[in-house]
């Protein structure tokens, strides 16, 4: 396989930072797409009700909102060496308060720990491979490649765990977990980074100002809507509204990310070959047209190809969006805090919406929400297009 361009011209320390960083990303997607696995069996362990589960995961998202806003001010006085490794210790404890405790108060405060550890990572790691890789579309790619790789090891941990040791077996899963995040912090602990954060260039807020910024930032917010509100969803739609076996409908939750991976590797070898705008703009076409293909039919083979189509089409639209606004990240390193940040609102305002939808008018009105949220993040792609060609 040929030596992608970006990483043949690095130095074996910025090597070692893109290598760490690519390690702790796929644990990053490992425990972050664990917890819908991991939520009906830890509710089933402490006796939880609906209302408490339905908390766990805002308290999660929540951390990962708030992470946005840390992670960009921790550095300053810490650096950013030991902000990150402070940072990761949080899912540490949040997995082990999850083992020792089923008081609702502390796992709630568990899933927030684990929300904010997940937030500063992808903060701290898409700031670090931007840098290092000089805002390659292909490197931050990969790096989304191997968060996907984590997403799709997480349920097989999940079965392996049960089959050792039952209805306990998700503490073992638990607990790999937490050995994988300090083998992270070891890792992060070993990079020879520029630790020195000023503070005068680092707290500027004048990007807010760049109309380009906001384009980019409502790309994000609307993308994030469709992610998780899919991910969190699409499984209970398909069984919910009688469409598919429970078994089926969880192979297409493990096929979604297969072709997720696959859509950010192809992305990945693009990236540095076709404009960020081409690929955008065809990325997300492709979600527009699938996602209406999955809604309106009931037809299992016609279901199967939307989500392969869906997948890859969303697969590459972050990182893409991400590395279109490289320099204004390296320029002010609290940009990409308040980016995150505000892709985070997204992220947990459409679960919840959806969620009250199909309380009042049925599953599948809540998943027709959807499509307003893609229909808004392809205007915001037209306006970046358009606004590249008239630079």
């Amino acid at each position: 396989m040929k030596t992608p361009q970006f990483y043949s011209n690095l130095d074996k320390h910025s090597k070692y930072i893109l290598k760490c960083c690519f390690f702790v990303f796929a644990v990053n997607g490992l425990y972050a797409m664990i917890l819908g696995s991991l939520l009906p069996l830890i509710s089933n362990e402490y006796g939880l009700n609906n209302t408490i589960s339905g908390a766990l995961l805002s308290a999660h998202q929540a951390g990962n909102l708030f992470a946005g806003f840390i992670a960009g001010v921790l550095p300053i006085y810490l650096g950013r060496k030991k902000s990150i490794i402070f940072l990761c210790s949080f899912v540490v404890m949040g997995f082990s308060i999850m083992i020792i405790t089923g008081n609702p108060v502390l796992l709630i405060l568990g899933f927030l720990f684990t929300g904010l550890s997940r937030g500063s990572i992808s903060n701290f790691n898409n700031t670090i491979v931007n840098e290092v890789s000089n805002s390659s579309s292909s490197a931050l790619n990969i790096l989304h490649s191997v968060f996907a790789i984590g997403a799709l090891c997480s349920p097989f941990l999940i079965i392996i765990s049960t089959k050792i040791a039952g209805d306990i077996g998700w503490k073992i899963a638990a607990t790999v977990i937490i050995i994988l995040a300090i083998i992270s912090m070891i890792l992060f602990s070993r990079m020879k980074i520029n630790d020195v954060v000023k503070r005068k260039e680092s707290t500027s807020y004048r990007f807010l100002k760049y109309k380009h910024f906001w384009i980019i930032a409502g790309i994000l917010f609307f993308y994030l809507c469709v992610e998780s509100a899919i991910n969190g969803w699409i499984v209970k739609y398909f069984i919910d509204d009688n469409i598919m076996t429970t078994e089926y409908a969880q192979m297409l939750a493990s096929l979604l990310w297969v072709v997720i991976l696959a859509g950010r590797l192809t992305c990945a070898y693009l990236g540095d070959k076709i404009s960020k705008k081409i690929l955008l703009l065809t990325t997300s076409v492709g979600t527009v047209i699938f996602y209406l293909l999955l809604l309106s039919s009931r037809n299992i083979t016609i279901i199967t190809i939307a989500i392969m189509g869906l997948g890859f089409s969303m697969a590459g639209i972050y990182p893409i969006t991400i590395s279109t606004v490289g320099g204004t990240i390296k320029k002010y390193p609290m940009s990409m805090g308040i980016l995150l940040m505000l892709g985070g609102i997204g992220s947990i305002i459409m679960p919840t919406m959806i969620g009250a939808l199909a309380d009042n008018l049925g599953i599948f009105a809540g998943m027709s929400a959807i499509v307003f949220a893609i229909v808004m993040m392809m205007i915001f792609v037209l306006i970046n297009v358009f606004r590249n060609k008239e630079a």
